[in-house]
């Protein structure tokens, strides 16, 4: 359920911050750090409004005009990653048609270099969220009227926002520079590996952080230990993540005081009116209509990603890819995916087909994530229709011929959960940085990496099991040509998933297989996947092949080329090198290896 009490948004402009309070709709108008006034930072609700501007830092966007923290796009620095994570892990094309945005071609064919302005932009916009948790964090220790809880639960927040920060900084960047509440001088090395601090942080709030917080939005305990579970994962600390998955999986609620758990219906976690739920670790928080006449607390990170030329008006970006609709096959008899050939038979596309031309769409069984995930002709898409194909996509031969879904609101509430304030739509659909489906992936991962191979197939076929409730399978029109009157009982596609046995888990090579396979399907289209290849060490051979195969079907991936060594992370931006010039007059800040 939507939480619209801890929507926050700060609007900044060079050393000034607005920030929005929790209990009404005032703004506080403050200096930046450096400047924060006596009157704000002497009292815990000074403090208290402070760490709001914290978490308000979360969606990367800036200070309600149509751009993001510190300047550029508001895709450029999307908390969901969708060009860093997805489009760049093959999962999307950019989509739209080759002159828009070309910046991104660059990056998601791994030929772009430090002055692209799009590093810059992320770089910035996630700073400025670490200065924000600096700030409390200073103000904090010079409060002397708060209780030790509550000075315990502030800082823990705090330090949770600032470990997300870095985190994201650390897998994007690898080598960056540690700034936090005691450093004076804000021009350091990026020549420290980061994970200690990271990890610290997030034992700090698992460790101070209650189980239970006054608004749903904000992180507590389980949260904490979930998170710095992953940075073990992401660490190789195979045992540690593993205990503390455990942990998390044993007694971990949301929250608002929940256990964690799967929600039945799988499309529930993106849709508005039924997120916040069970299966919510840690979600940022987004709204329409929040009165400031934009859409910079609505997802806007995401306004370019609807269908075009269709009743969301624009723009046609971030296309799923072939390669991973193909990958939502399943055996008709077992059910399973084919881990090693699903690009053998393809799903059937509509490439070169009009929209006033027959199509039957795909007859083969697939998992029936495929049409929560994906829109492609033929299908209902949510409760606008069936997809018309071609007469909503841009360009297909060059993005493809698919649309995305998770990202979709839907038509019958979208007075509520739509924001059509600008030329592009926002939503109130939330981000999620982790849901309780990605904890059991991680633990069977965990769990297989450290010879567990039976609880990590448990792990696994729960997250399936979740997909294989009929109730959540995608229905057909009652009337197509009036799709606000309902859905039937009968399928929209052959949907068919199994369970895997002691058979595909006979040892840890296959087991590790199935598992990296299954986040693909369950966490497809949310910003994980060139991260993961990177840790898992098979981003090199995972996107070649992918560039070789879908390079065939679309114009836009031709080019690229992943080098193990280089593009395991993405360079240092350019501009914040030179802004690091020393004392010596040389900089500070080191690039990455393989880039000038």
């Amino acid at each position: 359920m939507k939480n619209f009490n801890f929507i926050y948004k700060i609007y900044t402009a060079a050393f000034v911050l607005l920030l929005l309070t929790s209990c009404s709709d005032e703004f506080l108008k403050q200096p930046a750090l450096g400047a924060l006034s006596e009157d704000v930072i002497s009292n815990q609700a000074g403090v208290e409004k402070i760490l709001i501007g914290a978490y308000a830092a979360l969606d990367g966007q800036g200070d309600g005009n149509v751009g993001a923290l510190g300047g550029g796009g508001p895709w450029e620095a999307s908390p969901d990653n969708w060009i860093y994570g997805t489009v760049a892990g093959g999962e999307a094309s950019k989509g739209s048609f080759g002159g828009d945005q070309p910046a991104i071609d660059q990056i998601v064919k791994f030929i772009s270099n430090s002055s692209n302005g799009f590093y810059n932009t992320k770089w910035r916009a996630t700073y400025e969220g670490i200065s924000r948790t600096n700030n409390v964090l200073k103000a904090l220790t010079n409060l002397e009227d708060i209780s030790d809880e509550d000075r315990a639960n502030i800082a823990g927040q705090a330090r949770f926002l600032r470990a997300h920060y870095y985190f994201e900084l650390k897998k994007m960047f690898n080598m960056v520079p540690w700034i936090d509440e005691t450093t004076e001088d804000p021009n350091q090395p990026n020549n420290v590996d980061i994970w200690p601090k990271i990890e610290e942080d997030f034992q700090f709030a698992y460790d101070n952080l209650p189980a239970t917080q006054s608004d749903f939005g904000r992180a507590n305990k389980w949260a904490a230990a979930a998170y710095l579970a992953k940075a073990y994962l992401f660490e190789h600390k195979y045992e540690q993540a593993r205990d503390l998955f455990e942990t998390v999986i044993g007694q971990g609620v949301n929250s608002g005081g929940v256990k964690y758990g799967l929600v039945e219906k799988f499309e529930d976690n993106f849709d508005a009116a039924t997120e916040n739920n069970k299966e919510t670790v840690f979600d940022i928080q987004m709204v329409a209509h929040d009165g400031t006449g934009t859409i910079a607390n609505s997802n806007q990170g995401d306004m370019l990603n609807f269908p075009y030329n269709s009743p969301f008006r624009c723009c046609g970006f971030y296309q799923p890819s072939q390669d991973l609709v193909n990958s939502f096959k399943t055996d008709p008899i077992t059910g399973l995916p084919d881990l090693d050939n699903y690009n053998t038979n393809p799903v059937k596309n509509d490439m070169g087909i009009k929209s006033d031309e027959a199509f039957t769409p795909y007859t083969g069984s697939v998992d029936p994530r495929l049409d929560w995930t994906v829109g492609r002709r033929g299908i209902p898409y949510h409760d606008w229709g069936n997809h018309p194909g071609a007469a909503w996509i841009r360009e297909q031969t060059y993005g493809g011929p698919y649309a995305p879904k998770k990202n979709i609101y839907w038509q019958a509430t979208q007075d509520l959960y739509a924001d059509q304030s600008l030329w592009a739509p926002g939503t109130a659909i939330n981000v999620h940085i982790i849901r309780f489906a990605d904890v059991l992936l991680m633990a069977a991962e965990a769990e297989a990496q450290t010879g567990n191979i039976g609880q990590a197939m448990d792990y696994v076929n729960d997250v399936r099991n979740r997909a294989a409730n009929p109730d959540g399978f995608l229905k057909t029109y009652i009337d197509d040509d009036e799709p606000m009157d309902g859905f039937t009982d009968t399928n929209a596609a052959d949907y068919n998933i199994g369970m895997y046995t002691t058979t595909q888990f006979d040892n840890k090579d296959d087991a590790l297989k199935a598992i990296y396979f299954e986040r693909k399907l369950e966490l497809a289209m949310e910003g994980h996947r060139f991260f993961d290849l990177v840790r898992w060490g098979i981003a090199q051979s995972t996107l070649n092949a992918y560039f070789s195969y879908q390079g065939q079907i679309t114009t836009d991936v031709r080019g690229g080329n992943f080098v193990q060594g280089r593009n395991d992370y993405y360079p240092i931006p350019q501009a914040q090198i030179d802004l690091s010039i020393g004392s010596d007059g040389l900089p500070v800040l080191q690039q990455n290896p393989g880039y000038n």
